[in-house]
């Protein structure tokens, strides 16, 4: 039900005012001076404010009015007022709506007149707020774009805390954890609670770009900048003016490109492929790695310069073994999810299978989790998930063959498997381990979901 703030120094008014909007289903709140209507507005929410803009009988000014229209407006800017003015003080009504009045009434008022103000000013602020609301909900799904953090364990809650407290600022992030441990989630939660969440979230998987190509990717190019530049593009970088770039497996970027990175990131300013016109960006860079940055600096695989520009606060997750707590509530996340996806209808969880989701070592950590409750959905016939439906005893089963009867794949991925448990999740040393390039080793990684 709508509720009405009458503001007005007679006693008289206000009771006339209350009893009118009493027969017509509205709620009133009434206030006698200036500071009982701020108190009033800043302890509850009001659907109109309807206000005099005389309070000192002495005076018909109306600078008293004004003045408290203007801290009313500072308290809640949503909130349509409407002013009453005595009979012939048009140029006073007119100030107000200036100042951001939605309307006005003259007293005497006719009550027709002022039930048709206050129900067209309502219904109008109803749609403003709802609007507001969808717009909100829309960040947020641009934000995450449908993904949680969800984190309730110890260990994650240093994460949240700094999530929470740079998110807000237009700080460089930097991310680092084990492949599949959710970097991604967390750089979209760090874009929806900046000022920057109604732009766009532009992510860059850089271990996926080949040294050809980086630069246009990032920088964009225009026609005939190359052989098969048959017209101009925008880059990245560009199409992220006003919001964030996410820069994903930033160990990667080749040693002759970053210099390039590091000028966008220190002036703002690049030039597309096959241009001399110089474009100037606003964005706000997050990162993320699962090598070791500083040992990449050591080694002279990664500038010193550019790793100081990119991790002003510097974020790190845990592997999922040691955030147990996690693991079921992941998993029935996971649950619902690919229930809805595949339409399947599946109750929960059983407790042995439960057990062995807490007794998994989780190489390829919450991406792993998700492929594992992915094929449960798909595999079960029961109304619970059971322990056989997750496959996890395939894994331990496979490690347990001898290899002339396992496939290439199968030998493959066995290997991965042991090769980023010995380095504990770093790609770019289990990556060299195996003589492989970091992109090649790294689309291995996506292609058996670790």
């Amino acid at each position: 039900m709508p509720q009405i703030l009458i503001a007005d120094d007679q006693a008289d008014v206000r009771e006339a005012l209350k009893l009118l909007f009493k027969g017509e289903g509205y709620r009133t709140e009434v206030a006698a001076n200036p500071a009982r209507v701020l108190e009033l507005v800043g302890e509850q929410d009001f659907s109109l404010l309807l206000m005099d803009l005389n309070y000192a009988r002495d005076t018909t000014s109306g600078e008293e009015g004004l003045d408290l229209l203007n801290r009313v407006q500072a308290l809640d800017g949503t909130l349509p007022i409407v002013v009453m003015t005595a009979w012939g003080s048009v140029e006073l009504a007119v100030a107000a709506m200036r100042r951001g009045a939605r309307d006005f009434v003259q007293k005497p008022w006719d009550n027709p007149r002022l039930l048709s103000i206050v129900q067209t000013q309502i219904a109008l602020s109803q749609a403003l707020r709802k609007g507001q609301r969808l717009e909100a909900e829309n960040r947020l799904l641009r934000g995450h774009s449908g993904e949680l953090l969800i984190a309730e364990s110890k260990a994650m809650k240093p994460v949240l805390d700094l999530v929470e407290r740079v998110g807000p600022s237009d700080a460089n992030v930097l991310i680092t954890g084990q492949n599949g441990t959710g970097k991604g989630v967390v750089a979209r939660a760090l874009h929806s609670l900046s000022s920057r969440s109604a732009a766009s979230m532009v992510t860059v998987n850089t271990g996926g770009l080949s040294e050809g190509v980086f630069e246009s990717e990032l920088f964009g190019h225009v026609k005939g900048a190359f052989t098969d530049a048959k017209s101009d593009r925008v880059g990245r970088f560009e199409l992220a003016d006003g919001g964030t770039l996410f820069l994903d497996e930033i160990a990667n970027v080749p040693m002759s490109q970053q210099p390039k990175l590091l000028r966008v990131l220190e002036t703002g300013e690049f030039e597309r492929v096959g241009s001399s016109r110089t474009h100037r960006v606003d964005v706000r860079i997050i990162s993320a790695t699962n090598a070791d940055l500083k040992s990449e600096v050591e080694q002279s695989r990664f500038r010193e310069d550019l790793l100081f520009r990119l991790n002003t606060i510097e974020i790190h997750l845990p592997p999922l073994r040691e955030r147990p707590e996690d693991i079921p509530v992941l998993a029935r996340h996971f649950l619902s999810q690919h229930c809805q996806r595949y339409r399947r209808n599946v109750r929960g969880i059983a407790e042995s299978a439960i057990q062995a989701l807490l007794s998994h070592p989780w190489p390829g950590n919450i991406r792993e989790l998700s492929h594992v409750m992915e094929r449960a959905v798909l595999m079960t016939s029961t109304p619970d998930i059971t322990l056989a439906d997750l496959g996890l005893h395939q894994v331990r089963n496979a490690q347990e063959r001898r290899l002339e009867d396992m496939s290439l794949e199968e030998v493959e991925q066995l290997l991965i498997r042991k090769t980023m448990s010995r380095f504990e999740g770093n790609a770019s040393k289990a990556a060299e381990s195996l003589g492989l390039s970091r992109s090649a080793f790294y689309r291995r990684l996506q292609r058996y979901g670790l």
